[in-house]
């Protein structure tokens, strides 16, 4: 019978140590590129725009764990590509997790930035330009900020989505929360149900909070229309 005590040696909390890792890490570089991208969808250059939207078309429509592979078997098995120092192979994993997680979650971001764009009023980006403000101008001092404001929302719904989706790096070997229930699931037959509501209540602790802050810095800092 599996003893709930007995969990030290599964490194539960390791595990979940891991998945929040690999969350703060991929959402922080997700925010960079997903801003970046946005910027080149609005921006000037036909050839960004069109590579920014064929990007966000491709990723999107991509599935995760497809993505995650080709991140292990292209890029470090086939390429030796490890993205940093060498180190185990778990290491090396854990580094190209976050890769693909960034470049898939950057397309939603992007799209949510985007709506967020679309919602300053143009003339503000036209008084911007008269005063003598560049596009990059423009976009930092004067759109991005507002657009932030009103997109706090839809981006919490993408965070809060990326945190389940750090699972899906158990297909690489990212020894995470979805890693150590597979296992735990393998030798602990008899102790299906409990195993469940573990892992669900620990990613339930890891997002609700989440959900919850986010929700209200949303309704302090919406932009009033």
């Amino acid at each position: 019978m599996f003893d709930f005590l007995d969990l030290e040696r599964y490194n539960l909390l390791g595990a979940f140590w891991l998945t929040a890792q690999l969350a703060f890490w991929s959402a922080l570089g997700s925010l960079i590129w997903g801003t970046v991208l946005a910027a080149m969808r609005v921006g000037p250059a036909p050839l960004m725009r069109n590579f920014a939207a064929g990007y966000v078309h491709l990723l999107r429509n991509t599935p995760l764990t497809v993505i995650l592979v080709a991140c292990s078997i292209g890029m470090y098995q086939t390429l030796g590509v490890t993205l940093g120092a060498e180190g185990s192979i778990r290491e090396i994993n854990f580094r190209l997790a976050i890769f693909g997680l960034i470049a898939y979650t950057s397309a939603f971001v992007c799209e949510a930035v985007r709506s967020g764009i679309n919602t300053v009023p143009m003339g503000q980006a036209e008084a911007g330009r008269a005063l003598g403000l560049g596009f990059t101008q423009v976009l930092t001092v004067i759109v991005l900020p507002q657009a932030f404001r009103s997109v706090v929302g839809p981006l919490a719904s993408v965070l809060i989505a990326l945190t389940k989706n750090t699972t899906v790096a158990a297909a690489i070997g990212v020894a995470e929360a979805a890693y150590l229930m597979k296992a735990m699931i393998e030798n602990e037959a008899d102790a299906l149900f409990l195993i469940f509501a573990m892992f669900a209540f620990g990613f339930i602790a890891l997002t609700l909070p989440t959900g919850l802050v986010l929700g209200w810095v949303s309704k302090r800092v919406g932009v009033k229309r």
